[in-house]
């Protein structure tokens, strides 16, 4: 295993750590996932830079495309919920109210 591949899994493992930990406002949550989906992002990319196959060539920008899809609809959730509950605390939200 390469020190660079190390430094990835790691990076992802402490975005799924820090998710766990901090999720006293949606927007650090938002920022972990997006912490997440970049270093896979990178993982990606270097499996395609060392196995020269051109059929995962186009993982990483599905992957890339797919994060800013999610990305735009976190920050769109989290306008919503500042909007509606006038905080971005996830303590103050109930997930059961309509």
């Amino acid at each position: 295993m390469t020190p660079q591949l190390i430094a990835l899994i790691s990076a992802f493992l402490l975005a799924m750590v820090g998710m766990m930990l901090h999720r006293l406002h949606f927007i650090s949550i938002l920022l972990c996932i997006e912490s997440m989906m970049l270093s896979l992002y990178c993982m990606m990319t270097t499996l395609t830079f060392y196995t020269h196959t051109p059929t995962t060539a186009t993982m990483p920008i599905m992957l890339l495309t797919l994060s800013a899809c999610e990305a735009s609809t976190g920050l769109a959730l989290l306008v919503a919920t500042i909007r509606t509950h006038s905080s971005d605390h996830m303590a103050a939200m109930n997930m059961l109210q309509c």
